[in-house]
């Protein structure tokens, strides 16, 4: 079963006057009711994804009040939503909501008119609330179904330290009308307040201002003063202790893993002075980090002030602190320059990932970046080769799709590397002015793809005109594939790697005759996946004696290893394999493991034994991900 469990909440809509109430259930909505759109013309700017009406009423400002139930594994309590009216004589106001079973609505205390529709199995179900003309707030009275797409509560076991329970949420792409009826897109920004009341030994942190020194009193208040997409707020539960890493950075993790955690961490605050120092002042205060628990589905998400991190990048090297960059790249794209549809995801992710690479670059070195944009190149290649022409495209159409649908190596890679081909032509101090002025320019605001190329036509398009290539850039943005001649990234430090890795499979070099003490991660990796589908037993046995790589702690490494032993059937790492895919949730990590399995009927049995024994702890999004490989 799922560990997503009742939430029960209140939600107060800042509005207008009130009506006699009664509440109705209807047929699906008419209006970006289904995830199917006939039209072949899509409308830029528009969320297919959300029912919301923002365009006539819309929501700016949320005050919760919540108490965590971890008995009844709920959470109990109220939120006030403040809007404007868009348009000023409008009397209905939509929101979405998926599994929310609603109690009723008020206004002013008093009942009103609201229908839910019929549920879309991608989108959930449209909120239409009556709104009348004098009301000043909407109160919606609401719980969650225990299938809750957006949270997880674990249990005890399910942590680090074995002692106390957990919650955390997920709302990216549209999960947080799971356990919020809310205006789910990510064109609609909204400030918010909350107070957060749990059980006196557990702590509350949130997508907002986290005081480090707070009371431990079990009643937490937390204030978001920049406007922020929906899919950014974030709310987290549990045993949790706080470590300073910087005057403004710091790690909150389970005590078991404080100390490790803020080790690996420890070069977030030169990120942060670094970031600034080329892309501008960082906007939000504070910059800290929340550690997960293992079944947390993805590496790392960039809630704002408080990105929350899978413990499976604490490596002890900091080989894979790349994740922290990222969330870090975050504050300015994606968060302080947001995606306005899912469709425009490349502006997030594409943009964040270019910022990566250079963050770590001014880090760490020339040659690390080198490796990992090379590393970055492989797996783009790897999903062009996989995916339709359609998922291709930076610009992807995902009408009559659920947005989570979006998420690959493309809007992340490809869009990079558009930028990196923009900077290589340009110059990078060129670029870098123009990426201070685009985030300054698009501040605290949700863009589309039309409104990038329309600055790009005002800005670097006429500045740059015999260097850059409008039908060029168009086929980046809107054909599959990549354009011709487009640079690859190279790394000097892979040659040797590629060397020892031909040598050894014609036999000319033996296994314990390649130079690997000074290899780093990102090498092993190089050598690890580059390695052919089918290597005879001799030659797994070998690598696994030489190396110890079914025993390896690095994560990364340990499915790159993993990958070969089952595409080989090499038996003497399926326990290692067994121990991997029911400890991490990480659905990076999992998914294409289960994929690989599945292919024959004895990996399939395998992985449905693993399966079996995880899904318990997995987060539903990463269930959702896998159930298919085991059925």
């Amino acid at each position: 079963m799922k560990n997503s469990k009742i939430l029960i909440g209140v939600l107060t809509i800042a509005l207008g006057a009130c009506s006699p109430a009664k509440n109705t259930s209807e047929q699906p909505a008419t209006a970006k009711q289904s995830t199917t759109e006939n039209s072949s013309t899509m409308e830029a700017g528009k969320d297919y994804h959300s029912f919301a009406n923002p365009d006539v009423i819309r929501v700016t400002h949320i005050n919760l009040d919540l108490t965590a139930d971890f008995t009844k594994q709920q959470l109990i309590g109220s939120a006030e939503l403040q809007f404007k009216r868009v348009q000023p004589k409008a009397n209905e106001l939509v929101v979405d909501t998926r599994g929310l079973t609603i109690v009723n609505v008020t206004a002013n205390g008093e009942d009103i008119d609201y229908t839910l529709q019929q549920a879309d199995p991608d989108l959930g179900a449209a909120l239409h609330i009556s709104v009348p003309d004098s009301a000043q707030s909407v109160t919606v009275a609401y719980h969650t179904s225990s299938d809750s797409s957006g949270a997880q509560w674990l249990t005890p076991a399910q942590t680090a330290g074995k002692q106390h329970p957990f919650l955390f949420t997920q709302a990216q792409a549209v999960h947080a009308r799971s356990f919020i009826p809310l205006q789910d897109s990510p064109q609609v920004r909204v400030t918010y307040d909350a107070t957060i009341r749990t059980p006196a030994e557990l702590l509350a942190v949130m997508s907002a201002a986290n005081d480090p020194d707070t009371e431990r009193d079990g009643v937490y208040e937390f204030h978001m003063p920049q406007p922020i997409p929906s899919y950014l707020i974030a709310l987290a539960i549990g045993d949790l202790q706080f470590k300073a890493m910087g005057k403004r950075t710091g790690v909150y993790a389970e005590p078991a893993l404080l100390e490790a955690a803020a080790a690996e961490f420890e070069d977030t605050e030169s990120m942060l002075e670094a970031t600034e120092s080329t892309y501008g002042p960082y906007s939000w205060d504070r910059y800290d980090l929340l550690i997960l628990p293992p079944s947390f589905p993805f590496g790392g998400m960039e809630n704002p002030r408080l990105s929350f991190i899978t413990p499976t990048v604490i490596a002890g090297d900091k080989s894979l602190v790349s994740l922290i960059a990222h969330e870090l790249a975050h504050s300015w794209s994606g968060n302080t320059v947001t995606n306005a549809t899912w469709r425009d995801l490349w502006l997030n992710e594409g943009f964040t990932t270019y910022l990566t690479y250079r963050i770590m670059e001014m880090i760490y070195g020339t040659d690390r970046y080198n490796m990992e944009a090379v590393l970055g190149y492989q797996d783009l290649q790897a999903d062009i080769n996989s995916l339709d022409e359609n998922d291709q495209i930076l610009a992807i159409d995902l009408r009559g799709r659920n947005p989570d649908d979006v998420f690959s190596n493309i809007p992340y890679e490809k869009g990079a590397l558009f930028l990196r081909e923009i900077e290589q032509k340009i110059g990078r101090d060129n670029f870098d002015q123009f990426l201070l002025n685009y985030f300054e320019h698009f501040a605290f605001k949700s863009i589309t793809t039309d409104e990038f190329i329309a600055y790009l036509d005002k800005t670097l398009l006429t500045t740059y005109a015999d260097k850059l290539d409008k039908a060029r850039i168009h086929q980046w943005i809107f054909e599959p594939g990549l354009p011709e001649n487009v640079a690859v990234p190279l790394s000097d430090a892979f040659t040797k790697v590629d060397s020892a890795r031909t040598g050894w499979l014609d036999g000319s070099l033996k296994a314990a005759d390649i130079d690997t003490q000074d290899w780093t991660v990102h090498q092993w990796l190089y050598f690890l996946n580059n390695m052919p589908e089918q290597l005879s037993e001799a030659q797994i046995v070998t690598l696994d004696m030489q190396f110890k790589l079914t025993q390896s702690k690095n994560n990364e490494i340990a499915h790159s290893w993993l990958m070969i032993a089952v595409k080989n059937d090499y038996q003497p790492a399926f326990d290692r394999l067994f121990d991997y895919l029911t400890t991490i949730g990480r659905n990076k990590l999992v998914k294409p493991l289960y994929r690989e399995l599945a292919k024959t009927p004895e990996g399939k049995a395998f992985a449905k034994r693993a399966f079996d024994i995880a899904k318990p702890g997995y987060h539903p999004l990463t269930v959702k991900a896998n159930q298919g490989f085991v059925e």
